[in-house]
């Protein structure tokens, strides 16, 4: 005890930690992270190139699924199966969300049988009033 705290200090080996990689998480997995490289190059292709200039458009894959939501209470399946047949194409399956009383969400899941059918339905509707209401 005869020396100093910061002699004792400056005698101790500078030790580091180990460090330990993390894991990404499931959605990071799913979604990517924005701190990886590969998820940076996919956003700016022309970026992980040593490239200037003009950003890439996102490429949008065709959809065979939407979510429509905002639906009046009142309107059931058959009324959405039947809009979406005759302006889109074939549905494989729609399904209307309720809550525990059994009263519409307003929310249904419309999935078509053509791939790319999703993404016209989403361009012809999105932020659309459908029948005046």
């Amino acid at each position: 005890m005869d020396k100093a705290l910061d002699d004792i200090i400056a005698a101790r080996p500078k030790t580091r930690r180990p460090t330990t990689t993390r894991r990404p998480t499931a959605k990071a997995q799913v979604l990517g992270s924005s701190n990886s490289p590969a998820t940076r190059a996919r956003a700016a292709p022309g970026a992980a190139n040593g490239a200037k200039g003009a950003a890439a458009a996102p490429v949008a894959q065709p959809a065979d699924k939407i979510i429509v939501s905002n639906l009046p209470p009142d309107v059931n399946e058959l009324q959405i199966r039947e809009l979406f047949q005759t302006t889109v194409g074939p549905l494989r399956e729609v399904t209307l969300h309720y809550d525990s009383k059994g009263a519409s969400k307003g929310v249904a899941s419309v999935h078509f049988s053509r791939k790319g059918d999703g993404t016209k339905a989403y361009q012809q509707y999105n932020n659309r009033l459908i029948d005046g209401s």
